[in-house]
């Protein structure tokens, strides 16, 4: 049907715009798009230990955030939104706090939530990203390459987010 074409070419212009968007809003930072991501390591509240190689073959979006930040609390929620729209598929979520303790996180997520979220103190990670700014986020490809970055906060929740996420498999 035409509207459904007019939908579709709609939906494919806010793709495009939120990708241009995306390679706009690059900057000079240790990692650059099309970088080799930095591996990681860090240990969730409940001991175990997360690597960024445990995400190899899928697409995965990491953020680098705090709770004490306010551009990113602003963003958590478009975050959240994002996260349950692809939960199930083979795109995948960190959210990578530089709060001091989980306290504060546990706080912040007192109802749970579907984002991964993970707790780096040292702040040692964001750093081998190039960034000591929050939040940040990087969208690393299957093959463990930066695609990527944003500065500051984004609404994910728009459709265009998803369609951006989905194009990069």
């Amino acid at each position: 049907m035409k509207s459904d074409r007019i939908l579709q070419a709609a939906l494919g212009l806010m793709m495009l715009a939120f990708c241009f968007a995306l390679y706009t809003s690059l900057h000079e930072t240790i990692v650059n798009a099309g970088d080799r991501a930095p591996d990681f390591s860090i240990t969730t509240d409940s001991g175990k230990a997360i690597s960024a190689k445990d995400y190899g073959g899928k697409l995965l979006l990491l953020n680098f955030w705090a709770t004490w930040c306010p551009p990113c609390v602003d963003e958590v929620p478009s975050l959240e939104d994002l996260a349950r729209r692809i939960d199930g598929t083979d795109l995948r979520m960190l959210a990578v706090s530089v709060d001091d303790d989980w306290g504060a996180i546990r706080r912040f997520f007192a109802k749970g939530s579907k984002i991964g979220v993970l707790l780096d103190t040292s702040h040692d990670v964001p750093k081998t990203f190039g960034t000591e700014k929050y939040p940040e986020t990087f969208l690393v490809d299957a093959r463990g390459s930066v695609r990527y970055y944003f500065i500051n906060k984004r609404d994910w929740s728009r459709p265009e987010a998803v369609a951006c996420l989905e194009s990069l498999r």
